[in-house]
């Protein structure tokens, strides 16, 4: 077959609903009869699935047709070995973008919509159609690259997880985390639901979701107190641009007892002051990144994690 280079080309796919489906019932029709009986539509899952299998077929061949092509499932990427000269094709939803990059070290990445008519995409600015213009330039350096902050929690275990958007801190499921937080020189002990750092890019989404809740119930109370209207909505913006070398905590639902306090609950971390957590739960305290629970570290009695901006960046295609 002749093809443009022998430029290594890998493809990032995942599971569609459907598929996740078919792995939890066996069989398309038990996951059809099952989705059914609940009053939803099971025609979309097909639809669905049909569009994106098309999608990857037609990636595949276009791909082909400019180097040699390797198809990666979103679920092998912890495992997978990216080589340096790699350009990386993620063909999904925002989120398979956002999981793809933190598993790179400066590979570009392009975020391929394979359904427009579906997914709106903030990370997908490329469709099918481009590829064959678009890759010849990214493999000439010839096209434009944005580069997005990372951070990084590292265990003194040794261990360290990434994060395009965003990282969590705190317990397995439901219940209270203990930890002491340090920030420079101040320290104080926690008992609340989590800690949440974000990036730049994540700041647009868990982040401001908190921050947005927080200020709501503050403006709420206050002005019932002082009986004044609750207009706050707009006053503050919590989100900042992708390449910010700051990332920004917030403490989920913080509890003050008489050894525990609530001071510490927002603020900025730089390469220069890092987030330093030390853990105080006997079992199922956590760190996970990206809303992935399942790729995780444990974050039990003695784990230290010191957080901050990571070396790498991400370098998206536009």
């Amino acid at each position: 077959m002749n093809r443009l280079s022998e430029n290594r080309i890998v493809l990032v796919v995942r599971a569609t609903r459907l598929a996740d489906l078919r792995a939890r019932f066996a069989t398309k029709q038990q996951a059809k009869f099952y989705v059914s009986r609940l009053g939803a539509d099971f025609t979309d899952y097909e639809r669905e699935d049909t569009a994106y299998q098309e999608a990857i077929r037609e990636a595949q061949m276009t791909l082909s047709e400019l180097g040699r092509v390797h198809i990666v499932q979103r679920a092998m990427l912890p495992n997978y070995v990216f080589g340096p000269q790699d350009t990386v094709v993620a063909l999904g939803q925002d989120g398979l973008v956002a999981n793809t990059l933190k598993y790179l070290d400066q590979q570009p990445l392009l975020g391929v919509n394979p359904d427009p008519k579906r997914y709106d995409g903030q990370l997908l600015p490329f469709r099918l159609s481009h590829l064959r213009q678009v890759l010849p330039e990214v493999f000439r350096r010839r096209r434009a690259i944005r580069h997005v902050s990372m951070a990084v929690a590292k265990l003194n275990t040794g261990l360290t997880i990434h994060a395009v958007n965003d990282l969590f801190i705190g317990p397995r499921s439901h219940g209270s985390a203990r930890y002491a937080i340090q920030l420079g020189k101040k320290r104080e002990a926690h008992s609340s639901s989590g800690v949440i750092v974000s990036t730049g890019l994540g700041s647009t989404g868990w982040l401001k979701s908190l921050i947005t809740g927080a200020t709501g119930i503050s403006h709420i109370v206050n002005a019932q107190f002082s009986r004044q209207r609750a207009d706050w909505l707009g006053e503050f913006d919590p989100t900042f641009p992708w390449d910010s070398r700051h990332l920004l905590f917030t403490v989920r639902e913080p509890f003050p007892t008489r050894n525990t306090a609530a001071t510490m609950l927002f603020g900025r971390v730089t390469e220069e002051q890092p987030l330093v957590l030390e853990s105080q739960m006997g079992e199922n305290g956590v760190i996970f990144s990206d809303g992935i629970e399942a790729d995780f570290l444990d974050f039990n009695s003695g784990a230290k994690a010191t957080i901050t901006l990571a070396e790498k960046r991400g370098c998206l295609v536009v």
